[in-house]
């Protein structure tokens, strides 16, 4: 969407403070032992709170409130029985809704002690998306954002998923444009002034190609390499960007 008012600007900034004040609480409580279903209804109470509701159950059905990914799971994890161990790493995927407006954001949390690689896939992902942020304002292309996102985690020595990327958001979750994690030059839509979009770098320690698994739902590297993901909903501006998640 495009910001119209500053009534839709506000309410865009309630619901990202919640996205953000419910990823931060979820945070906090991941630890080994804990299961994916028990950060899940973490998540849901910390929306309910503040009069807000899950976007994927009720825009898609999917089976949860928040999609929490684990490992090779790239994106689109279903919280179960799964109980977190050390060494894991957890990605967060939460998109929510309050009075007809979304926000959508993930981060990556490393449980107990991570490899060497595995915290390094993580900071590859988060300077990947502030890379983007270097070009995301006004006159810029959709493809400028990838072309900085591949090119910084090129240079970390790992590969993008160039099947997952960023899109739209603010009216539904997924809304024109397409924003991709790589050089897409087919992706040519202009940063506008106002554009309400989602960035998400989502790279993975192996080849970066990724299979749909036996529950529909669940994006998994398909050589079973780790993966990471990070991402804020952002406004378009002259300037820096503004960060609505953040």
């Amino acid at each position: 969407m495009s910001i119209k008012s500053s009534d839709e600007f506000e309410k865009l900034k309630i619901i990202g403070k919640i996205v953000r004040k419910t990823l931060d609480r979820m945070t906090l409580e991941v630890r080994a032992g804990i299961t994916t279903a028990e950060l899940d209804q973490i998540g849901l109470s910390v929306l309910t709170k503040h009069g807000a509701e899950p976007a994927p159950s009720k825009v898609y059905g999917f089976p949860g409130s928040v999609c929490i990914s684990v490992n090779d799971e790239a994106v689109h994890g279903v919280p179960g029985s799964r109980r977190l161990r050390d060494g894991d790493l957890v990605k967060l995927d939460l998109v929510a809704v309050k009075d007809g407006f979304f926000a959508d954001a993930a981060v990556t949390v490393r449980v107990g002690n991570v490899s060497n690689t595995a915290d390094a896939l993580v900071r590859c992902a988060e300077a990947a998306f502030w890379k983007a942020m270097q070009v995301a304002r006004v006159g810029f292309r959709t493809c400028h954002l990838g072309r900085e996102i591949e090119g910084e985690v090129r240079r970390s020595g790992f590969s993008v998923m160039p099947d997952l990327g960023g899109h739209g958001v603010g009216r539904t979750i997924h809304e024109e444009p397409s924003v991709p994690n790589f050089c897409d030059r087919t992706c040519r839509t202009k940063l506008f002034e106002g554009l309400v979009i989602a960035v998400e770098p989502i790279v993975a320690a192996g080849a970066g190609d990724c299979v749909l698994s036996n529950d529909r739902w669940t994006v998994r590297t398909a050589d079973r390499s780790l993966s990471a993901h990070y991402e804020h909903t952002i406004v378009i501006t002259r300037g820096a960007p503004l960060l609505l998640t953040a």
